[in-house]
């Protein structure tokens, strides 16, 4: 991989406010910024930076919607060779505090609507706004593999862990996915996904802004004003997971909605159920569906729409660039630019992540046909995903096990109609309410961790090295 910073994302802000500053990079609540003013504000942001005393490899950390100013943030990053860590505001603040701890960021940009969270962690804040016009050098080592992103994941062993995401990985991703499900300057790609996600920056938006594309860009989502949206702006592409798909069909103004604008939609976080393919597919939209996952920056697999109806269930073939296999256990196997470069100051981490000649196991298990289609059959682990979200059974048992008259628990993860699955808390404990044991874990862990019910048990069955048997647990 080369070194000479061909392949930093700085340049593409640079590139098109140069060719192209007039154009509309964002529409952020009909508020538009055109790419020069968006080239203008990240390089502002890049010297406030500078000023500050960061330099190459510091981490700026925030806490903050989808906003303009956000994406001038990682552009400031990418131009000053700094690393964005962007913390999920769904978290609480004790874990939102754990990542600070763990990536030491020189700075902490916290959104307005945020600040009483950030207060609750103790961390020092600044307010997500710049102060200065100045224009930004960029330094001349800013290279291919310095980190761009840092994203935590939540961990198997109850700690989240930050994967660096370089320059080079989020170049090739992007290089994949447009080889793949092309996007043009004429495309309008609305963007709902939040920012603290690998998938807020990587699928679609910065490959819009590569190209020249305009992002409409939302805070939430919600149903009724996307098909606004979607009618009101021409959207031509959107990304989610299936629970957003699925609510937007179940909207009342789905059926009568003008869709005639979306050339196609982008699905991933899990497998979309044949009906809903064949909800979206009556209404004429074509739908894309792949996999992927942090570590791999997330592109791995994607399934074209012509084959979606004949492979449904399929996760697809992988992308260009991507070499995948399965292990002798049917692991997924993941290489290629676009695999990350570690986790965050975690060697024993890393090192777990790969095999010993340097592919990178996914902990699905997946089988392949004789077409080379590719099909996850499930966890090696026991991660489920609710609501798009990574849920590790083993984060919510912690928080569950600190509670003073818990003596022991497992969680999880049962199908669900609205969030795909959610999770169930299995508690051995005398003089605990199912209510005071959900508000335990409501003020200590993010909402989409919290188990849905509660189920108390005598004994939460053991092998005899102590390891649980949860499929012992009544059903």
């Amino acid at each position: 991989m080369s070194h000479d910073g061909r392949h930093t994302i700085g340049r593409w802000v640079r590139d098109r406010a140069r060719n192209t500053p007039e154009r509309v990079a964002i529409d952020y609540e009909d508020r538009l910024v055109t790419y020069g003013e968006l080239d203008a504000e990240s390089d502002a942001w890049a010297a406030a930076f500078h000023d500050a005393g960061l330099r190459r490899g510091d981490r700026v950390a925030t806490l903050t919607g989808n906003t303009p100013e956000h994406v001038a943030v990682l552009f400031a990053c990418a131009k000053a060779g700094l690393v964005l860590v962007p913390i999920s505001w769904r978290l609480a603040a004790p874990e939102i505090r754990y990542q600070l701890e763990d990536s030491e960021p020189s700075l902490f940009l916290v959104e307005d609507e945020y600040r009483e969270l950030a207060d609750a962690t103790g961390w020092d804040h600044r307010p997500m706004v710049s102060d200065t016009d100045a224009r930004c050098q960029t330094p001349d080592d800013v290279g291919d593999d310095d980190g761009l992103l840092l994203i935590y994941t939540s961990g198997t062993t109850g700690k989240p862990k930050g994967a660096v995401l370089t320059h080079a990985n989020c170049f090739w991703t992007n290089l994949s996915l447009d080889l793949t499900t092309p996007m043009d300057e004429d495309d309008v790609v609305l963007q709902v996904l939040p920012q603290f996600h690998c998938g807020g920056w990587n699928v679609q938006p910065l490959l819009a802004w590569w190209k020249g594309a305009a992002v409409v860009l939302e805070r939430v989502f919600d149903a009724g004003r996307v098909l606004d949206l979607v009618e009101r702006k021409r959207v031509t592409t959107i990304m989610g997971v299936p629970a957003i798909y699925l609510f937007l069909a179940q909207h009342e103004r789905f059926a009568a909605a003008d869709l005639s604008s979306l050339r196609r939609v982008v699905v991933g976080g899990a497998p979309m159920p044949e009906p809903l393919l064949e909800t979206w597919a009556a209404r004429g939209t074509v739908i894309v569906q792949g996999y992927g996952l942090t570590e791999a920056a997330p592109n791995v697999l994607c399934l074209p729409p012509e084959d979606a109806v004949r492979k449904t269930g399929f996760a697809g073939k992988p992308y260009p660039f991507v070499d995948v296999d399965l292990s002798g256990e049917g692991e997924l196997l993941v290489k290629g630019p676009n695999v990350f470069a570690g986790y965050w100051r975690n060697e024993e981490a890393t090192e777990a992540a790969f095999t010993p000649d340097g592919w990178l196991r996914t902990g699905d298990i997946a089988d392949r046909d004789d077409e080379g289609f590719y099909r996850i059959r499930g966890r090696l682990k026991e991660m489920y995903i609710s609501g798009g979200e990574n849920v590790y059974p083993a984060e919510v048992e912690t928080v569950l096990h600190e509670h003073p008259r818990i003596d022991d628990a497992a969680v999880v993860g049962v199908a669900d109609e609205r969030w795909g699955e959610v999770g169930v808390a299995y508690v051995v404990a005398e003089d605990v309410t199912a209510e005071e044991v959900l508000a335990w874990c409501g003020e200590r862990l993010a909402r989409f961790k919290v188990p849905k019910t509660v189920r108390f048990v005598d004994v939460i069955p053991r092998n005899g090295l102590g390891k649980m048997q949860k499929q012992e647990l009544p059903a």
